[in-house]
């Protein structure tokens, strides 16, 4: 400088005395730091941006987006800081341009992709060439979500359903195509799907009557009566959300939005081959399933439940089979009665004991 003038500088194009505040300029990145980064703009001074200055997306180093070297079109904030730097910002500029992609996605309806940028209390913001997108918790899915965090830093598609800059109220919506595209889906499953066939689906929730499947474009109802040939107490100790299972189509009600299930199998029927294993005067070995004021059912195969009455249980008077029994203790029993239809077997101890008296007593006499 002291061998050249300001003027002679000037004039050799070193330095450009016009800059003022709001204008646009383009500079080179001479020097990164994780929260600045510092520009060459042909001045006399250095532009300083600040990490608040050069994105939205919060807890990011800028060493990871930007390189010595790199040019950067952005404009003047302020031309003397009071330590004699100017001032830039990159992102009021990208968010001009971010806003006229925004304004024409409005228009034309197009979906848009980007990462969250933050997870607030009523919803998620997004980023799009540093201009905010509010995504409303209502807006998000298609279905209930209580807890949001898992959408932190995730990609997403969303279209934007409001958009009035002014106010500061861009409004992003992820349901409307969560919605269509399951939509979709659910056409293309009715189209395919019949009573009788087997399928497989994602167990989705799981409550006291049942459990409900995802199918892959619609959920259906696997009813507690239907999760097994034998009795099931509670669905929540067979089933896991996230679970893969393989169900059969029931029944499609007559408006097309619902589907029954099972996992009641035909080829898994116990009941098939019943009617010899199980004849009456047959003597069967169990264990004890569950237990009722009247009697106690007793499992004799999977999936099989006969019924041992309180006053079959023994030769002696029970009072309540809980008294004498307990639930997986086992039980030796004469078959009494078969029903195929109603699928009822009837047992008896009592009757076993007698049979063996009997028996006792013949060799008794004959000795």
């Amino acid at each position: 400088m002291s061998e050249m003038s300001f003027e002679q500088l000037f004039n050799e194009g070193k330095y450009d005395v016009s800059i003022h505040n709001g204008k646009i300029v383009t500079g080179t990145v001479i020097d990164v730091k994780d929260d600045e980064i510092i520009l060459n703009i042909g001045y006399k001074a250095d532009g300083i941006i600040s990490k608040s200055e050069f994105t939205n997306m919060p807890h990011v180093d800028l060493t990871t987006l930007v390189n010595i070297g790199d040019e950067l079109q952005v404009k003047v904030i302020k031309v003397n800081d009071g330590e004699g730097q100017v001032l830039l910002t990159y992102k009021r500029l990208a968010a001009e341009q971010g806003n006229k992609k925004l304004e024409d996605a409005f228009n034309n309806k197009t979906v848009l992709k980007a990462n969250v940028a933050q997870v607030l209390d009523g919803g998620l913001s997004v980023v799009v060439e540093e201009a905010r997108v509010f995504i409303p918790a209502s807006l998000v899915s298609d279905s209930y979500e209580k807890d949001l965090s898992q959408y932190a830093g995730k990609e997403i598609e969303f279209i934007i359903t409001e958009f009035n800059p002014k106010r500061r109220r861009i409004i992003g919506d992820r349901k409307i195509l969560l919605s269509a595209e399951r939509a979709k889906k659910q056409q293309e499953l009715f189209s395919k799907i019949k009573v009788g066939m087997v399928v497989d689906g994602i167990v989705k929730n799981v409550t006291d009557f049942g459990a409900f499947i995802d199918l892959d474009g619609a959920d259906g109802l696997l009813h507690i009566s239907e999760m097994s040939w034998g009795r099931v107490e509670n669905p929540r100790k067979l089933f896991k959300v996230g679970e893969a299972v393989k169900v059969l189509i029931k029944d499609i009600s007559a408006n097309g939005n619902k589907i029954a299930l099972s996992m009641k199998l035909p080829e898994n029927n116990p009941w098939t081959t019943a009617t010899e294993k199980f004849a009456i005067g047959t003597v069967v070995t169990g264990r004890v399933a569950r237990m009722t004021d009247f009697g106690a059912f007793i499992e004799i195969e999977k999936g099989v439940d006969a019924l041992l009455h309180v006053s079959q249980i023994s030769k002696e008077h029970v009072e309540k089979p809980s008294d004498v029994l307990k639930v997986g203790q086992e039980v030796t029993a004469k078959i009494v009665d078969f029903n195929l239809d109603d699928k009822k077997i009837s047992l008896s101890v009592k009757a076993l004991e007698e049979v063996t008296e009997e028996a006792t007593e013949e060799e008794t006499v004959t000795e």
